[in-house]
């Protein structure tokens, strides 16, 4: 069992930067691999980044390559999104999920997803 909590979405004007939090608790958390995942209104939840148990390996949507970056501190159970140069089309309520890597570029998720944190990027 994994309980995920996300936290750090606000407004913020394009071109800026943001920092998403996930807290994780229950001891199964640093064995999984971790992800993001973000849904617009009005559109499907998609994939964002994930990044493996032991953060030796990181995989990120084409949309996002060079302006987010994924990273984990298993000793507190957290994971994080660093997000720069955010675009408004970054808008969305963005999800934590715990899961594994079915090869270096498919993630899949189990389930076990946060209530989720709203990013809004305005023009």
């Amino acid at each position: 069992q994994v309980q995920l909590v996300e936290s750090g979405g606000r407004l913020v004007q394009a071109g800026g930067s943001l920092r998403l939090s996930c807290a994780g608790s229950g001891r199964a958390f640093r064995t999984y691999a971790m992800a993001w995942f973000r849904q617009a209104p009005g559109k499907e939840r998609e994939f964002v980044a994930a990044i493996s148990w032991d953060s030796t390996h990181s995989y990120y949507t084409d949309a996002v390559k060079g302006r987010f970056t994924i990273s984990r501190d298993n000793a507190q159970s957290t994971v994080f999104l660093q997000m720069s140069s955010l675009k408004p089309e970054d808008t969305a309520v963005y999800y934590c999920n715990a899961g594994f890597f079915t090869s270096r570029t498919s993630y899949t998720s189990e389930d076990y997803w946060g209530p989720g944190t709203q990013v809004t990027v305005s023009s």
